[in-house]
């Protein structure tokens, strides 16, 4: 099989409607093997920092994603 990945280039909400954001990033973590939030990380695209991330991650080559 094949594995998922998102990278998310966002931030922490710490508005009034968080629940909501912290809902929806809840359901969509379940369909993927990895969800990377840039603002948890300290990196966003497109910096390499976070693709290079992702990969160790998900233990793959560049060729194979």
């Amino acid at each position: 099989g094949f594995k998922t990945g998102v990278l998310t280039n966002n931030w922490v909400d710490d508005s009034a409607g968080r629940l909501f954001t912290a809902t929806l990033m809840n359901l969509l973590r379940r369909h993927f093997d990895l969800v990377i939030e840039s603002c948890r990380l300290r990196a966003q695209k497109p910096d390499p920092e976070i693709y290079t991330y992702a990969l160790d991650a998900l233990q793959a080559k560049p060729q194979e994603v």
